[in-house]
This record gives C-alpha cells, sequence and structure tokens, in this order.
C-alpha cells in the first residue's frame, strides 16, 4: 500500500489502512501517449503453514485474470515475504500459462539496510529467473526511485498491448473492475494526515 501510494501522489503516509484491495484508476503520458492506468493494491499473500504453496484469497485470483502486468513486493527486512513471491508467480502462470506479462520485483525498505534479510544478490536472482526487472527501493525515503520503477513497467505494458493489436489475451474471460477516482485516495490520505496531526498534538 505504501509503494502505491508514494507513486499515485508522491507521498509517504506511515499510518494507513493496508492491504485493503484498493483499486486505483489514473491517466498518464507514456512515450507521448496518454494512457488510462488502474493499480490493484490487492490483499496480502501468506505461505500455508510449514509450505511453499501460498494461501490465495478470491480476491486475487480475480485481479490476476484482468492484470496486464505485475508488481511483486517483498521486504529486505523480511525473509518470509521474499519467500512468497516464486510461489505466487507460479501461482499466476497457471493461470497464464503462455502469456508474456510484464513483471516488476520490487524490494521494499531500502533504508533498513541493518536490518537486512535479503541481499540484493538473491533479489537479482529471483528477478532473473522470473524474467522481470529489479529494483530495491525505500518507499519512505525514495520517491523518484518507487517513480522510476512503475514507470518502466507502465511502458513495458503499454508496448506489450499495442502489439496485441487489442486482441484479448487467452483466458481472460472477467470483466475488468470499475475503480474509483482519485478523489478517495485523496481523502483517505487527508485522514491519515489528519489522524497523525491529532496524535502529534496529544504527545
Amino acid at each position: 500500500t505504501a509503494l502505491v501510494v508514494r507513486f499515485l501522489t508522491k507521498r509517504f503516509i506511515g499510518d494507513y489502512e493496508a492491504n485493503t484491495g484498493a483499486l486505483y484508476s489514473r491517466k498518464f503520458t507514456i512515450d507521448g501517449e496518454q494512457i488510462s492506468l488502474q493499480v490493484q493494491d490487492t490483499p496480502f499473500v501468506s505461505l500455508e503453514d510449514d509450505t511453499d504453496s501460498i494461501c490465495c484469497q478470491e480476491q486475487i485470483n480475480r485481479s490476476i485474470y484482468w492484470a496486464d502486468g505485475f508488481v511483486f513486493v517483498y521486504s529486505i527486512t523480511d525473509y518470509e515475504s521474499y519467500r512468497v513471491i516464486r510461489p505466487l508467480h507460479q501461482h499466476i502462470r497457471k493461470i497464464h500459462p503462455n502469456a508474456n506479462i510484464p513483471l516488476l520485483l520490487m524490494a521494499n525498505k531500502g533504508d533498513l539496510l541493518r536490518a537486512r534479510q535479503v541481499s540484493s544478490k538473491e533479489g537479482l536472482q529471483l528477478a532473473s529467473e522470473l524474467g522481470g526487472t529489479y529494483y530495491e527501493v525505500s518507499a519512505r525515503e525514495n520517491c523518484e526511485g518507487v517513480h522510476e520503477a512503475f514507470q518502466q513497467l507502465c511502458q513495458e505494458v503499454s508496448r506489450m498491448i499495442g502489439s496485441c493489436n487489442g486482441e484479448k489475451r487467452r483466458g481472460l474471460h472477467l470483466i475488468r473492475p470499475k475503480s474509483p477516482n482519485m478523489q478517495d485516495l485523496k481523502r483517505r490520505l487527508k485522514q491519515a494526515l489528519t489522524s497523525k496531526g491529532k496524535s502529534a498534538t496529544t504527545l
């Protein structure tokens, strides 16, 4: 959630309602062409007890069906979040076995190097294995890095869609959900800022 908020608003909110499954829509200009981008902030995915299988909510499966690109996020301070990426990718490949869908691997919390549990080398190796691009970022301290990562993925998705000549991907049989406008996100950010301001005053 923090990365999505950073990308869409360039702001970082430390206290927010995380992993709500919210869907955001915004217009961007990519390579001189304006596109309408929808970003699905999916709920948290976890591994089943002592296995390499993931526990997926139905909402995540619906998102996988209509997505044109994927952002896999883990924390460099949490090895378990890194372990989830590979089985999640395998789950996506079962739904889209033949599709060449752009993906981005983002290692977050790059500002917490002293608490690192996942090395940059491990992140790069995983990105290479999955056929995606790797970025190590900090949602808290590096707005430019987050935006650059999402921008590159948007460019790849735009090129892929253009090369398909409007043809739908095989297996895409769910209706793409409608997303709220940016006013909802701005309202949530304002509420979070107001809440933080009140807390600071109390202290």
